[in-house]
């Protein structure tokens, strides 16, 4: 074994090793970082530069990639936050200055603006403790409106804390009104409400509410971080936002990528780069460093305005006319929903017709076919829910729900083209179709793909071809085929999956292990032209 002080003398020398680079590396970035500042969104594009320049590790690159990501999801999160607590709550900068308090008295009613500090506070730290919502964008966005709901439910408790609630929000209760209230027993939840007037998905927040925010906040309970009946009374309020802010101090000094309260404060603007929106936050005269990082506020959010990539080169003719989406929250809500649209009625397993079509073959493939369906399935939930150095591994619930709405969409989809198949051909034997391994390996990958894009998922292409062990080149056979078979995709959909099909183009189909070599060889090193694939028409 290692002596401790041994130990201790390595660590002290890595931290001074850390330390020195730092410095040396911020001087690299910005020599004139000690007379200004780096926001995050700066730091992100200087990253990327000085990453290029200096090739380092793939790994490397990996945890940068993962960084950013985190930081634009927390960016649209409370970019939707700031509105819908507007819409729930007062205006924090129309609320009265609080009185000046003496040494002896501690406690003091909470301000709105203490509630909206409070708020975001207890949505960072809940995500952090669960990370495989946390980096989820559809998981995240639902995640704090239970939070929301939350911070509702007391404040309609609490007697006399009704005056931080927006009189006009539409999910107030009928009497609220009245001269005199009747309390309720159980607290009211507002998770519908939101869900309509924020482009929330009602299945899936309660699921968020009922199976992971609830059983938390119990524990929160348990271990006396959340205190009291009424978590806004003036008895308790300090006392829980003190304790909730300590602990997420710690998870950011053990864990954490970063301080997500940055958002808060009155300089966040300069920090990282995120206006706030609050009218009385706007000034009127700007300095040149602050017209600086609004420069590249903007740049940054033109380019993430939706997680959805750009019009690839091919397969333009597949795209619907452009949707009206307002944010990357409503896009991949959006998302879900129309994929929910897609298999709605149907289950994850083959229909009648699609049975008879199995039946009518020489060999009936049906058995084959569904164990296939299972192996894949068991294979991605491992997968999904294994922590790696890139990612935390997921909560198998996420992983089991995921599987089948790509299980469904997969035999919809088979059964579409093996109708139009059986329709080209005149009734010609599926046999040999229907028995190809790596045909249904690939259809079932792209589902899965189509699923997790939906649900902006971390775990991005070529994450599930290295899952299932299967070919870019056995991939991308099947990318125009599931588009003509099914016309349910959406737009952002469409565009990436057609961007898959330009990187495998540019660059995974040429690899030296590529199934490309292999098909070329089989042919006689001939490559056929143009008009001899458009005239195939065959799958």
């Amino acid at each position: 074994s290692i002596p401790c002080s041994y130990y201790q003398m390595c660590m002290l020398s890595l931290w001074v090793f850390r330390l020195l680079f730092d410095c040396y590396f911020v001087t690299l970035l910005q020599p004139d970082i000690l007379c200004g500042f780096l926001s995050l969104i700066q730091f992100f594009s200087k990253m990327k530069k000085w990453m290029d320049m200096s090739n380092v590790p793939q790994e490397f690159r990996e945890r940068v990639e993962r960084l950013e990501r985190n930081f634009e999801v927390s960016t649209v999160i409370f970019r939707k936050f700031e509105p819908i607590f507007l819409d729930i709550f007062q205006n924090p900068n129309e609320e009265t200055s609080k009185p000046q308090r003496s040494r002896k008295q501690r406690r003091v009613l909470c301000g709105v603006k203490d509630l909206f500090n409070f708020c975001w506070t207890l949505f960072v730290y809940t995500k952090g403790n669960f990370r495989m919502i946390g980096d989820d964008l559809v998981n995240s966005y639902h995640l704090l409106l239970c939070c929301l709901d939350l911070v509702f439910a007391n404040a309609i408790l609490c007697p006399n804390r009704r005056d931080l609630l927006n009189p006009s929000f539409k999910g107030l209760p009928a009497d609220f009104h009245a001269p005199e209230m009747k309390a309720s027993e159980d607290p009211p939840c507002i998770i519908a409400t939101l869900c309509e007037l924020h482009d929330g998905l009602l299945v899936e927040a309660k699921g968020i509410k009922e199976h992971y925010f609830k059983p938390y906040i119990s524990k929160l309970f348990d271990r006396k971080i959340l205190k009291g009946e009424c978590l806004l009374d003036l008895c308790n309020f300090t006392e829980n936002n003190k304790a909730l802010n300590k602990e997420y101090e710690e998870y950011v000094l053990t864990v954490g990528d970063f301080d997500e309260r940055v958002f808060l404060g009155a300089d966040a603007e300069e920090e990282i780069g995120t206006p706030r929106k609050f009218p009385a936050d706007l000034q009127v005269g700007k300095t040149a460093a602050r017209a600086h990082v609004e420069c590249h506020l903007q740049q940054h959010f033109e380019k993430k305005r939706s997680f959805a990539p750009s019009t690839p080169l091919t397969g333009r003719r597949y795209l619907r006319e452009k949707e009206a989406v307002i944010t990357p929250v409503a896009s991949a809500t959006q998302s879900v929903s129309r994929l929910q649209n897609i298999v709605a009625g149907l289950k994850n397993a083959p229909s009648d017709l699609l049975i008879a079509i199995f039946e009518s073959c020489a060999r009936s493939p049906a058995e084959s076919i569904m164990n296939r369906v299972r192996e894949i399935g068991e294979a991605f939930c491992h997968s999904y829910t294994q922590p790696t150095d890139e990612l935390p591994g997921s909560h198998i619930d996420f992983a089991v729900n995921r599987l089948k709405l790509a299980e469904i969409l997969y035999y919809k989809i088979l059964e579409t083209i093996m109708v139009q198949e059986m329709r080209r051909l005149h009734g010609k034997d599926m046999t040999a179709l229907l028995e190809q391994d790596v045909f249904h390996r690939s259809l079932m990958a792209c589902c899965l793909e189509i699923v997790l894009f939906a649900y902006s998922s971390p775990r991005t292409f070529p994450w599930i071809i290295e899952v299932l062990d299967l070919r870019p080149f056995y991939f991308y056979k099947v990318i125009e085929v599931l588009i003509r078979s099914e016309e349910g995709l959406s737009r952002d959909m469409v565009k990436h999956l057609n961007s898959i099909e330009e990187q495998i183009l540019e660059s995974l189909a040429w690899t030296r292990d590529s199934a490309l070599w292999t098909a070329l060889q089989a042919s006689g090193n001939r490559v056929p032209t143009c008009e001899e694939v458009f005239d195939q028409g065959e799958i």
